[in-house]
């Protein structure tokens, strides 16, 4: 199977470049696919699991959004936030699972930005699913 270079980059830390076989990211219209030989072009990413097949493992990763750019040799992917499955905190996942549920019930109550509110209940929801893979 042809395999094609990725790098993973955040604010604050750079993945370790791996070749892989393909990456299924969670983009802004729909999860996608990227298989060596892709067509080039920039993707704006949502919140969502990021999969990435080697020839040996399948590896998950939740992320909080940002860009991918397939170039001929490779792919970059520039994330705010991305997290394996042994990074996750699943107590502090659920924590915050549970703080988002209850600002979403009390939102009438107060103004809260509804936005954020969402983006929240599905960065938690993301991010445990990731956990339990």
């Amino acid at each position: 199977m042809s395999t094609f270079n990725l790098d993973i980059v955040t604010p604050t830390r750079n993945l370790d470049e791996m070749v892989v076989s393909y990456v299924r990211c969670p983009g802004l219209d729909g999860s996608f696919g990227i298989m060596a030989n892709h067509q080039e072009g920039i993707f704006s990413l949502d919140i969502g699991v990021i999969m990435i097949k080697t020839n040996s493992e399948t590896k998950y990763l939740s992320t909080s959004g940002g860009f991918a750019e397939i170039v001929n040799d490779g792919v970059c992917i520039l994330v705010e936030t991305v997290e394996s499955a042994s990074d996750i905190d699943i107590p502090r996942a659920e924590a915050a699972l549970q703080r988002a549920k209850d600002r979403k019930s009390s939102s009438d109550k107060e103004n809260l930005d509804q936005v954020r509110l969402e983006n929240a209940l599905s960065r938690a929801l993301i991010r445990l699913r990731v956990a339990k893979k």
